[in-house]
């Protein structure tokens, strides 16, 4: 039985756009919709018509992080394939951009910081969650989590609880910039765009090099 499409893809001018669109389950990270985000990225990849990636979710919300039925009692094989969506995105060679339009929650923080940037509009909302939910942090969050920000900006996100606003994730280097939510995607676009019309090695290669230093 075929699955519903929980994803949409649009590529203008060398700028794809992947928007997360299970907006009744929030966007959460299920089976399905990070196997549509993995195809969604190799995808592009192959095809070579794009430089740079947004992803965004439908609203209300950004991603609710893991879907938290199908986490239950999942074995590392599942827990792999609900995390394979933003690992996909980690090793996307091209510039990525999250436009974070409203809340990130556990693993839709990991989203996040999947990306080479974020941008996060005044809905935007970074919420951790996992010790509240018991659970520890998962899909390499802690290491995401510390490269973004330093120790004890992290250990109050992670350990303290601290939900951060669009406006506090710029404030503290985890976005790059908080704008309304009217001006989000439009923002994003023109900060991918201006790898639009770069060789795609070229662009591979200085982030690989980024990465690296």
């Amino acid at each position: 039985m075929s699955v519903a499409p929980l994803i949409h893809v649009e590529v203008h001018e060398g700028v794809a756009t992947l928007v997360l669109d299970d907006p009744q389950r929030r966007n959460a990270l299920s089976f399905e919709l990070s196997s549509q985000i993995v195809d969604a990225v190799e995808a592009l990849e192959s095809d070579g018509g794009a430089r740079a990636l947004i992803v965004t979710g439908a609203p209300p919300a950004f991603c609710a992080g893991a879907d938290l039925a199908q986490l239950a009692g999942s074995d590392e094989t599942a827990l792999r394939t609900i995390y394979a969506g933003f690992d996909r995105i980690v090793r996307c060679t091209m510039l990525t951009v999250a436009a974070v339009n409203g809340p990130a929650v556990g693993a839709g923080v990991n989203m996040a910081l999947a990306c080479d940037v974020r941008l996060a509009s005044t809905e935007a909302r970074f919420d951790t969650r996992f010790l509240a939910l018991g659970l520890h942090p998962g899909g390499g969050h802690t290491w995401m989590l510390r490269r973004a920000l330093p120790y004890g900006t992290a250990a109050a996100v992670l350990l303290g609880g601290d939900v951060l606003t669009g406006e506090d994730a710029a404030r503290v280097g985890l976005a790059h910039r908080c704008v309304s939510g009217a001006e989000l995607l439009a923002a994003a676009r023109r900060l991918a765009s201006n790898v639009a019309a770069c060789p795609p090695q070229l662009v591979a290669r200085a982030k690989a090099s980024l990465a690296r230093a």
